[in-house]
């Protein structure tokens, strides 16, 4: 599902050159749940947004779903970011002066679908995230956890082979954040999605297949449940 080829990424500040991420090589299979972890300014988050198409990497290669989105023009890679892959954010982003149905149906009225398949779509997501009975609910109606799944929902709309999540349950309480992170593995085994999650919390990354730790714009080590591949900087400069 996404193979990273040794993508670097440089921001240009004014007190200089600052390398986000370094020649990092990555590859995730289809249906694995992927947690990234590593402190506050190690790359995580660009690596994120570069796997996102948010961005472009200074160098390297991101392949995803067969396609090489950076070589993509903004054009294409907005539409292949609104019918490929579903983006999940720490801050849920739902538009306030929408209903939950609205929400979640939002892509598909941008990509011009039928009211009747989505209507048939939006249902279908409602049950799946467990919100029956909540489409004329607003955001400000609903809980932490609930718009968490309403925004989940919304990135499930175009069937996207790809979820990415930033923090989903940075802003929820223990209970709801288990919630979400079941609903994140199920995803996973039961459709085949393929997800990766940025997350601070230890406890949540153990829910993942792979957990990936990221520092100082280094991929450092790599532990797959049932075996650990690790690597450090100085292997990778050797």
């Amino acid at each position: 599902m996404i193979t990273v080829s040794n993508v670097s990424k440089v921001y240009s500040l004014e007190s200089g050159d600052f390398h986000a991420l370094k020649d990092n090589h990555l590859h995730v299979r289809k249906g694995e749940f992927v947690a990234i972890m590593g402190p506050s300014g190690s790359g995580k988050s660009t690596l994120l947004q570069l796997l996102g198409g948010l961005d472009l990497p200074t160098s390297g290669h991101i392949v995803v779903d067969g396609v090489e989105i950076n070589t993509l023009d903004e054009k294409e890679r907005t539409l292949f970011r609104r019918t490929k892959i579903g983006f999940v954010f720490q801050n849920y982003q739902l538009l306030p002066m929408m209903t939950v149905e609205e929400n979640i149906g939002l892509s598909l009225h941008a990509n011009h679908a039928p009211k009747a398949k989505i209507k048939s779509v939006v249902k279908q997501l409602l049950s799946d995230v467990n919100l029956q009975g909540k489409e004329l609910a607003f955001p400000s109606q609903l809980s932490g956890g609930q718009q968490q799944r309403v925004a989940i929902a919304r990135a499930l709309a175009m069937k996207p082979g790809l979820l990415l999540a930033d923090e989903p349950t940075g802003n929820l309480d223990q209970r709801n954040g288990e919630d979400i992170l079941r609903l994140l593995s199920k995803l996973c085994k039961e459709e085949q999605i393929t997800v990766v999650m940025v997350t601070h919390d230890r406890q949540a990354a153990e829910v993942a297949d792979r957990i990936i730790q990221v520092r100082d714009g280094f991929i450092v080590e790599d532990n797959h449940k049932g075996g650990t591949r690790h690597e450090t900087v100085e292997n990778r400069m050797a």
